[in-house]
């Protein structure tokens, strides 16, 4: 009984520590913008979710490949998918990845 209600308090632990930071961003072309947040978990992975000048709402994954540089894909609600990654501080950094062929770049923080 003990190991279990160890386990249930760290998973609880876990799971409570998060952090959200504010995401900005274009596409290189200058096209489009977009704004959002990225919220990191203590396991490593996170969620990322930005919305464009142009109405196009995106949410992605990613996981931290090391301690600094993570990847993950995109999917949109009109259809666009795609893969990004990027460098992080922990409370600051930059990113860039490809929405059906068009890249973009952000930062967050």
């Amino acid at each position: 009984m003990k190991a279990f209600i160890a386990a249930v308090s760290a998973l609880s632990l876990l799971t409570a520590c998060s952090m959200t930071l504010p995401v900005k961003g274009q596409a290189n072309d200058g096209s489009e913008t977009f704004t959002g947040s990225a919220t990191g978990y203590a396991d490593g992975a996170g969620t990322l979710e930005i919305t464009s000048n142009r109405g196009r709402k995106c949410t992605g994954t990613f996981v931290y490949v090391n301690g600094r540089q993570g990847s993950g894909t995109f999917t949109c609600n009109d259809g666009a998918s795609g893969p990004f990654e990027f460098v992080s501080t922990g409370t600051r950094g930059t990113g860039t990845g490809m929405l059906n062929g068009r890249a973009f770049t952000f930062t967050f923080g």
